[in-house]
């Protein structure tokens, strides 16, 4: 699985902590920026990650800001990604098994890094469960062509 990881400068301690977590994991990952605390433009991190993934060069994404609300929505724009913002184990399991989310959010200023790892672990290690949730992720495919017409 290769992994892009990204974030702004409100998310930047928070992912160099996670990329140890995709370290940890043996994943292959790229981290996509920003690179130090000055201040950036959220979208501009988060359309690389998504943009990334929707083109199929990475497998999954990781965004990181001040809430991780932003990178989800700037994620979500982009066709072809399912991006949520999760800070809890909970969520993030069933964001993959239900939803088949290929872009996880989160915020440095609302979760504590141990339990940021633990999400990107859970979020990471579970799969797709398919089945009567492919109908259903066919549903949302259908309602992101019907948009862009």
């Amino acid at each position: 699985m290769k992994v892009a990881i990204a974030s702004d400068h409100a998310g930047y301690r928070l992912k160099e902590l996670l990329k140890q977590t995709l370290e940890e994991l043996q994943l292959d990952y790229e981290d996509l920026g920003t690179f130090d605390e000055t201040s950036v433009d959220y979208p501009d991190y988060g359309a690389k990650v998504a943009k990334g993934v929707a083109d199929g060069l990475y497998d999954r994404g990781v965004l990181v800001c001040g809430t991780g609300l932003g990178m989800a929505i700037t994620a979500n724009k982009v066709k072809g990604v399912r991006a949520v913002t999760a800070h809890d184990v909970f969520s993030a399991k069933m964001s993959r098994m239900h939803n088949d989310a290929n872009v996880l959010t989160m915020g440095e200023r609302v979760i504590g890094q141990g339990a940021a790892a633990e999400v990107l672990k859970a979020w990471l290690t579970t799969e797709f469960e398919g089945g009567r949730h492919a109908q259903r992720l066919a549903k949302v495919a259908d309602l992101e062509r019907e948009s862009l017409q």
